[in-house]
């Protein structure tokens, strides 16, 4: 492939043609026009041949320097766009246009000027008198077979008549004579004879006028006596061509030929000479014609192609003088476009409106450079502001979801992800769907905020996630506007540990109060029953045993009210965790041993680490916190109706990482489905004589070593699942329980 032009190349000799260039086009305009005006004979001076030479050196000398202006040109656009220079198809096709208008004109004028030449130099009649005068030979020549072909026939008559006249020559040879004397005028022979192949004559007869002798009589070749013999018709022209004489052989006559003549009419000789030099001299004509138009012709290409040529090379360099600003323009638009808004593009006046383009253009850039910097410190203080937003709301705990006109999600940060109902999708394919479907709780809280007018609507709702109730103050806040595709902010706070909290506290003073109370007199009412028992029991004769009876039952009741108020007196005042280092495995397995101990006909099993699980906790408040759990667990069986196949089992595992669980699951009836976290409120409980106190101080034992407490199914749905977790502190950071792989292996035979 041929490389590029370089622009070092052709700018030299583009630079000096281009110079001269309007020197070059004016001469060639200049030389074509004489031409024309000399060939045409408007001018003095006659078109000798030395003339036309020198108008035809002339005019090929410009036109090659016109084609060194296009081709260097053309040779420009073709670098140019080999090179993708900027604007480099767009002055391809104003070359283009400008070439297709001027040579549009030039190919139909000298179309124009061809024919009309042509026509004038050869009229349409000149062709017909051409055929006309060949018509009239063809005429004359068909006139002269005509003749040969009626004398054949007439001399085959005659032969025949004097064949059947042999006697009559046998008989009267002088009759036979005046026979073919008559014969031979009446067909208007000019001679006529009987004659042997080697021209002896045996009868012969002169029509001549004066009797005398007629046309001469002239011997045939031997040939044509041979050619007579086989009976082809042969018609001869003898006697210069002004004599027809046919030759017919004789039956009756041996050997013998009859001779007929006839002479040729003089018109049919001198008119086809003449007409022949007559097309003689119109070949001539032709030929003079076809150098004329092809004269003409040069002329008129030599002036078209000038006319042309120089249209090429103006609209050439009027397409450069259009082309170069926009080329520029183009280039600096493509380096705007690449993110350079401080390029400037070079204006010159001469250039009219498209300097006011350059002009407006570079107006354009100082501004949209203005307009980016000011959207950059926009930019910039809106990342910061957003960043800094992000950090607080992934910060807070407080759950934030953004929710669109439509009630579509728009944001939410880490706390509202984790109140999304797990289903294994992240919080980019959360947003964008409708909260209602997502939070089902919330949707009466929105369509609150939605109808109200003020910008601020709150309320509370309880979320069950996980098995677990959680109690939600939240509220709605809306966008400043009147519109009605509002965006709304909602804000999710969960309450429910500062509900416990206040419902603790308060029940904890109740309890103080109630233990003050009622423990003041309870010693003085056992006492006094205990003693009147020793003094006067002995005394009564009647219904002693009634007495006792009563007695018993004042100091048995008495304890129970004091282990109530003992109750209320822990609930009130419990102790402060004191975390030392001790091994749970091995106080799971006293607790474990003294249940066994206490419920013989159940079944206990336990899903412990072989080796022991040191760690930090308060051995006293586990002990009693699980002690309390099983406690709850065995009375779950014992309440079951019916009692489960195989007895009451209770199993207890073990789980240890970054978190210590354990898991108590029984067969028992379990736990409530409704307000089944409301269990774990004092003095909630599902048994009559239950005082509803076991699980709250389970769940603050937990809370004191920095966990919790959950109430779950059983695996299988049949009986309770409880969960006690709290931090493991000799752990590795980053550590974790395997729950669910442990927690299977520990429970499939539950």
């Amino acid at each position: 492939m041929t490389a590029a032009p370089t622009a070092d190349a052709i700018a030299t000799p583009r630079r000096l043609l281009t110079r001269f260039g309007p020197f070059v086009v004016v001469l060639a305009l200049a030389i074509a026009t004489a031409s024309f005006l000399i060939f045409s004979d408007y001018t003095p001076l006659a078109p000798t041949d030395n003339v036309v030479l020198g108008l035809f050196i002339a005019n090929i000398t410009t036109i090659l320097l016109l084609v060194a202006l296009v081709v260097v040109e053309g040779w420009a656009i073709v670098g140019a766009w080999r090179a993708g220079a900027a604007g480099a198809r767009l002055h391809l096709r104003v070359v283009g246009l400008f070439s297709i208008i001027a040579a549009a004109p030039v190919i139909l004028m000298a179309l124009v000027g061809s024919v009309t030449l042509d026509r004038s130099l050869n009229p349409a009649f000149m062709q017909d008198v051409r055929g006309f005068v060949l018509n009239t030979i063809e005429a004359a020549r068909l006139f002269r077979e005509g003749q040969c072909r009626s004398l054949l026939q007439e001399a085959r008559l005659t032969a025949l008549d004097l064949d059947r006249g042999k006697v009559m020559f046998t008989a009267d040879r002088s009759l036979f004579k005046e026979y073919f004397a008559s014969r031979a005028k009446f067909l208007g022979f000019s001679a006529a004879a009987l004659m042997k192949p080697d021209g002896t004559m045996i009868e012969r007869v002169d029509m001549g006028p004066t009797g005398g002798t007629g046309t001469a009589i002239i011997k045939p070749a031997d040939t044509d006596f041979a050619d007579a013999k086989k009976n082809e018709p042969l018609c001869l022209l003898l006697d210069e061509g002004r004599t027809f004489v046919a030759l017919r052989p004789m039956a009756s006559f041996p050997d013998t030929y009859l001779y007929a003549a006839r002479p040729v009419d003089s018109f049919t000789i001198e008119f086809p000479k003449e007409a022949n030099r007559l097309v003689v001299l119109y070949d001539a004509f032709d030929g003079h014609r076809r150098s004329i138009s092809i004269a003409f012709a040069t002329m008129y290409v030599s002036i078209a192609l000038i006319m042309l040529l120089s249209a090429t090379w103006l609209g050439l360099n009027f397409a450069n003088r259009l082309v170069e600003p926009i080329r520029r323009l183009i280039g600096a638009t493509d380096q705007v476009a690449s993110g350079n808004l401080f390029v400037q593009v070079a204006v010159h006046r001469s250039e009219g409106d498209l300097a006011h383009l350059g002009e407006t253009f570079n107006k354009m850039t100082s501004e949209l450079r203005l307009q980016q910097n000011r959207l950059v410190a926009a930019s910039t203080l809106i990342d910061e502001r957003r960043i800094f937003t992000e950090a607080v709301l992934s910060g807070v705990p407080v759950a934030v979801v953004g929710v669109g006109p439509a009630g579509e999600i728009t944001t939410l940060n880490p706390s509202a992800e984790q109140l999304i109902p797990k289903t294994g999708e992240g919080a980019h394919d959360i947003v964008g769907q409708k909260v209602e479907t997502v939070m089902p709780e919330i949707a009466t809280v929105l369509a609150e905020a939605r109808a109200s007018q003020h910008r601020l609507v709150q309320g509370q709702v309880s979320i069950n996630r996980n098995g677990r109730d959680r109690l939600f103050n939240v509220r709605v806040t809306s966008e400043p506007s009147v519109r009605a595709d509002k965006s709304y902010v909602m804000t999710l706070d969960d309450i429910s540990d500062v509900i416990d909290a206040q419902r603790t506290a308060a029940w904890a003073d109740v309890a103080r109060r109630i233990a003050h109370e009622i423990k003041n007199p309870l010693t003085p009412i056992q006492l006094s029953a205990e003693r009147l028992k020793r003094k006067y029991g002995r005394n009564i004769t009647v219904d002693q045993d009634i007495f006792y009876q009563c007695t018993d039952t004042i100091v048995r009741q008495v304890d129970d009210i004091k282990r109530m108020v003992d109750e209320f007196s822990s609930f009130a005042r419990m102790p402060k965790a004191t975390l030392e280092r001790d091994d749970l495995s091995e106080c799971v397995r006293r607790v474990l041993f003294l249940m066994r101990v206490a419920q013989p006909e159940m079944t206990f099993e336990e899903r412990l680490p072989p080796e022991p699980v040191f760690m930090q906790f308060d051995r006293r408040l586990i002990s009693q916190a699980l002690t309390n759990i099983i406690k709850n667990a065995t009375e779950g069986i014992l309440a079951s109706d019916p009692m489960p196949d195989g007895g009451g089992r209770v199993l207890v595992s073990l789980i240890v990482g970054g978190n210590v669980e354990l898991n108590i699951i029984d067969n028992g009836k379990g736990f409530p489905v409704e307000n089944r976290q409301r269990l774990l409120e004092p003095y909630m409980t599902t048994r009559a004589e239950g005082t509803g106190l076991g699980l709250p101080i389970v769940a603050k034992i937990l809370e004191d070593h920095g966990g919790g407490l959950e109430l779950l199914d059983a695996p299988g749905g049949q009986g309770a699942r409880v969960r006690l977790f709290f931090p493991n502190r000799e752990a590795s950071p980053g550590a974790s329980p395997s729950d669910e792989p442990a927690l299977a292996a520990a429970t499939e035979t539950a």
